[in-house]
């Protein structure tokens, strides 16, 4: 039985053809739309690339551009063929390349779709690449005269800044690690001793954190130091006083940040798989359509335009047995292959035989 099958005209043939080559020209600018959004992405998450641990979450963008890029190059092939499947002369070249069209089209709706699903599948592997990679940022601050992270110290504050963020989880992680180099510590401090003494690893610990958690929106001017204890500033309760730093870790910030880019993303890719979807269809039935007028040798006829010859049981029967019968021709049969072996032997045994002179009597 065939699926959906359609009754067109010569005029009917023509408005879709017609239709479809705008269709096809609105999927092309889809796919610029869709490259764009991949690089757009790509950037972002170069950006912050010192603070992430891994870049598993590259594989969006990076499907993003590759999708953009073919679906721009087969929706322009789709409006080339929508110029020529009204001539029959010129339709019949297309023939071959349309089979490998559809393949390549519906492809491209699989992967769109799978964008779609990774964009909400990798979000705990995003906020575990932050975590390791933003705990190592912290751990690397203080070394600013360390080849490879003389900039991280930079990186941390104008990251802590643009995203009102302190910390990995809070601003108590600046508690534990040490953040001051030893270059700018005085050793014959007594406080300076005491404290490295205080510490099993000898590190010098602070109660307090870098500037760049300060909230600027806090009427109050900012407290770095001694923030666990009361007595050292006026008027302050730790416990209990709201702290004029920033209260969310940067961990947090940075993965609703990309997360809502990836998740914005998705209305709009599931938009492009619906059009890519509608020139997909529209080509079969175009192509079944004028391949049923060319048959009929009446191009103004009225021919039958179709997606599959048979229904979706029988299709997909018939696909199974062509790919077995694919296989078994592409294997090679140990039996014969011995044979053929053994003819070859006996061949090239009767050719020396021949080639060999008869003793002289």
């Amino acid at each position: 039985m065939t699926l959906l099958k359609m009754k067109f005209s010569q005029q009917r043939r023509v408005r879709l053809a017609q239709g479809l080559w705008l269709l096809s020209w609105l999927a092309v600018m889809c796919g610029a739309f869709i490259f764009c959004l991949g690089v757009y992405l790509k950037i972002e998450l170069l950006r912050r690339d010192e603070v992430m641990d891994n870049t598993e979450i590259h594989v969006v963008p990076n499907l993003l551009m590759m999708v953009g890029l073919a679906s721009i190059g087969a929706n322009w092939v789709a409006s080339r063929v929508c110029q020529d499947s009204l001539d029959a002369s010129r339709f019949p070249r297309w023939n071959v390349l349309l089979l490998a069209w559809f393949a390549v089209a519906a492809l491209l709706c699989c992967l769109l779709l799978a964008v779609v699903v990774l964009s909400y599948a990798l979000q705990g592997r995003l906020e575990e690449s932050l975590k390791v990679g933003l705990r190592n940022g912290i751990r690397f601050y203080k070394d600013t005269d360390v080849p490879g992270r003389c900039f991280q110290k930079e990186t941390i504050d104008r990251l802590q800044m643009e995203f009102r963020c302190c910390g990995n989880n809070n601003f108590k992680d600046w508690f534990e690690v040490q953040w001051v180099s030893n270059r700018y510590l005085d050793f014959t401090s007594q406080e300076v001793k005491d404290r490295i003494r205080s510490n099993v690893d000898g590190r010098y610990l602070l109660d307090g954190v870098p500037f760049s958690c300060c909230n600027p929106a806090s009427p109050r001017p900012c407290l770095q130091n001694h923030l666990t204890d009361s007595r050292a500033h006026y008027n302050y309760e730790y416990q209990s006083e709201e702290l004029n730093l920033y209260s969310r870790g940067c961990r947090q910030a940075l993965t609703d940040y990309y997360m809502g880019l990836m998740n914005s993303t998705g209305p709009g890719v599931l938009s492009v798989i619906l059009i890519q979807l509608s020139v997909l269809l529209s080509m079969r039935y175009l192509q079944t359509a004028v391949e049923g007028a060319m048959a009929l040798e009446s191009p103004e006829g009225e021919s039958e335009g179709y997606i599959l010859e048979k229904g979706v049981k029988e299709t997909y029967a018939d696909i199974k047995a062509k790919a077995l019968d694919l296989l078994k021709f592409a294997q090679v049969d140990p039996a014969s292959e011995a044979t053929g072996t053994e003819e070859e032997e006996k061949a090239d045994e009767a050719t020396e035989k021949a080639a060999t002179p008869p003793p002289a009597s």
